[in-house]
């Protein structure tokens, strides 16, 4: 039995779990909380880092229970911090220091500034489906063309930057998430790139400000120049939470995006649904979320000698909260690998975590999400998929996604009712 064990434990990293992880879920579950997965954090670089010895937990309240209870379990990232890649903004930072910091960023990350932002999101959904249909035809991959050009272009604009840099932004975002099979030295390079953009962009705003010019709004802007209690960002702050947007923001929506796009494609009952029912959309999304959410899993250090599950985890142990597994918990969500957009309690689902580290710009994605699915039910009477089968991100289990996606897009008749 412990061979077993420690051999489902083994595949957890591996190429064929990453493409579809919950059937392992499944199989561990019921020996969970177990020890022994070894893997890497975001902004480490495999092949240079060691990887973390962590336990799993898989169960909804197990996972959840750790989650909430962050002074006992850690987000702090050593190894992160020791390696060559840059730090994190929120996401490595434990209270009381998290909630100073996230006091500002929410006055700056408002849910006001997402709400004036979704009739541009609209906008540059539409002006991208305008470019795709004129260059691309009827034929895209809809990963490189709509999934990761969206969150890209939608960040840019936030942030105020020049619209040329959106192209970088998925290739900085797999390079430091791990979602690509690259070199070390590819990765190190990627991070360098990326860190020493925003060390210039934001120093040269900041300075800009210092010096009385006058600078269009943008959320870096504001970043730069809100006040929480007295109390602003450094300068050194605001360029890692710039990091963060970048890296965990854009290249989560992707995988979100192309796996909604997936289900309209292979889902035609509930494609037609939502044409005659926008108001089932919300349902779509949330349980699209808990079905197939981008986040599978985060590190967590324990702070003291704790006990789950009736497991005894000792202080400075890692452990591995599988948000996507807790999903899948059929005691919360009966049949859970069944698409049931009528669930009566998908606000459960834990894919943009719950307690002090829940997303931040959760808003944001489903706002992205919410207005290209109404764009592509709008422009197009078919979504199918193309002719080669959508390839599975195979490099991490830190996000479930699609690599490739192609589809065929069918437009509506222009004189449709």
């Amino acid at each position: 039995m412990a061979a077993d064990i420690a051999a489902l434990i083994a595949a957890l990293p591996t190429g064929d779990t990453i493409a579809n992880p919950y059937p392992l879920y499944a199989q561990l579950r019921p020996f969970a909380p177990v020890q022994g997965y070894r893997d890497y954090p975001p902004g480490t670089v495999p092949g240079e880092d060691e990887p973390v010895n962590a336990w799993v937990l898989l169960d909804y309240d197990h996972v959840s229970k750790a989650a909430r209870d962050h002074r006992t379990f850690s987000s702090r990232d050593p190894l992160q911090e020791a390696s060559s890649a840059p730090t994190l903004m929120l996401v490595n930072h434990d209270n009381p220091e998290h909630d100073r910091l996230r006091n500002i960023v929410n006055l700056a990350f408002s849910r006001k500034r997402i709400e004036e932002l979704s009739p541009h999101v609209s906008t540059m959904v539409h002006h991208l489906l305008d470019e795709i249909e004129r260059d691309k035809g009827t034929g895209i991959e809809a990963m490189t063309d709509i999934c990761a050009a969206l969150p890209a272009r939608v960040m840019v604009h936030l942030l105020g930057l020049p619209d040329g840099i959106a192209a970088k932004f998925r290739y900085w975002g797999t390079a430091f998430m791990l979602s690509a099979d690259l070199t070390p030295e590819q990765r190190q390079t990627s991070n360098v790139e990326l860190y020493t953009y925003f060390v210039e962009q934001v120093t040269a705003m900041d300075e800009a400000l210092a010096a009385g010019k006058s600078v269009p709004d943008s959320l870096m802007r504001a970043l730069l120049t809100t006040q929480a209690d007295g109390e602003k960002l450094t300068r050194d702050e605001v360029i890692r939470f710039c990091l963060t947007l970048v890296v965990a923001g854009a290249e989560t929506t992707t995988f979100l995006l192309g796996n909604l796009l997936h289900h309209l494609a292979t889902m035609p009952d509930i494609t037609a649904r939502l044409r005659a029912d926008r108001s089932a959309l919300e349902g779509f999304m949330n349980e699209s979320l808990r079905h197939s959410g981008p986040p599978q899993r985060l590190f967590r250090i324990a702070e003291k000698d704790t006990e789950i599950g009736g497991r005894q985890i000792k202080q400075g142990d890692w452990v591995a909260l599988f948000f996507a597994a807790a999903n899948h918990d059929p005691a919360i969500f009966p049949d859970p690998d069944a698409f049931d957009i009528d669930r009566p309690n998908l606000n459960k689902q834990l894919t943009f975590g719950v307690g002090i580290h829940h997303c931040l710009g959760s808003a944001l994605a489903k706002a992205e999400a919410r207005e290209l699915m109404n764009a592509m039910l709008d422009r197009y009477a078919d979504i199918s998929l193309g002719g080669t089968t959508p390839e599975p991100q195979r490099a991490s289990l830190l996000n479930h996604g699609l690599a490739t996606l192609p589809l065929i897009l069918t437009p509506a008749r222009k004189d449709a009712a």
